[in-house]
């Protein structure tokens, strides 16, 4: 199950991130490059969940995993949602700072000690396997990234809410779709007395992805032309 999961995570990903690739490739918007970004390495820490639970886990494939999936991903992805609502001036800023938080994570991810025993295809645990600095900027990075991404898209829902049109009613959905991914990657605990802890990980994993690229998919509908889309989290 964890397998298939990782898997479909890894494909959604992938085809999300290809899509916004090419809508920054196009538009050359700051936003749609940090969330094609953002994609590529969900896709990248998806496929490593991917490896570990089907050929096992060492140590390689859970700094790879724990580096782009944990600690990454997330703060990428609410990078965009600055771009989106503050514009490029203070978009860049953050940038700078992202890129800066992204240097330490991987120079703390590299040289990190990580607890002997790393096998088998259960996930690892952070908090028993690692030290506290990469614990600590995944709580970070990930944590606020959320924050970000979660008040954003509200807000700009509340706002497409309030205009009448087909089109907003659909770019408000599509908000509504990407809070409720973002609060999914986020609530894999919630269901662990259920599934388990690693079934658990992974279904959030999969249908989190899944359900914020359906609100990309509903907010590229909103409009015939392209154009620039005022959600708070997809192009």
């Amino acid at each position: 199950m964890e397998a298939f999961l990782a898997f479909i995570a890894t494909v959604v990903a992938t085809l999300f991130a290809q899509a916004t690739l090419a809508r920054a490739t196009r538009n050359r918007s700051p936003q749609d490059g940090a969330w094609a970004f953002a994609l590529a390495t969900f896709g990248l820490a998806s496929a490593a969940l991917f490896i570990g639970v089907t050929t096992g886990w060492d140590n390689g494939t859970f700094r790879a995993f724990y580096l782009l999936g944990a600690i990454l991903s997330v703060p990428w992805l609410a990078l965009g949602t600055i771009y989106l609502i503050h514009g490029n001036i203070i978009g860049r800023r953050v940038q700078w700072c992202l890129v800066a938080f992204s240097g330490m994570a991987l120079g703390a991810m590299l040289t990190c000690a990580v607890a002997p025993g790393i096998a088998g295809s259960a996930i690892p645990v952070g908090k028993e396997v690692l030290p506290v600095l990469p614990r600590v900027l995944a709580a970070a990075g990930s944590g606020l990234g959320a924050l970000v991404i979660i008040i954003g898209a509200a807000l700009s829902a509340i706002r497409w809410m309030r205009k009448p049109g087909p089109a907003a009613r659909r770019r408000a959905i599509a908000n509504i779709l990407i809070a409720l991914g973002t609060l999914i990657l986020s609530g894999g605990g919630l269901i662990q007395g259920i599934v388990g802890k690693d079934t658990a990980f992974a279904v959030s994993l999969a249908l989190g992805i899944s359900v914020i690229y359906a609100g990309f998919l509903v907010a590229s509908g909103a409009v015939r032309e392209p154009e620039q889309v005022e959600t708070s989290t997809s192009p």
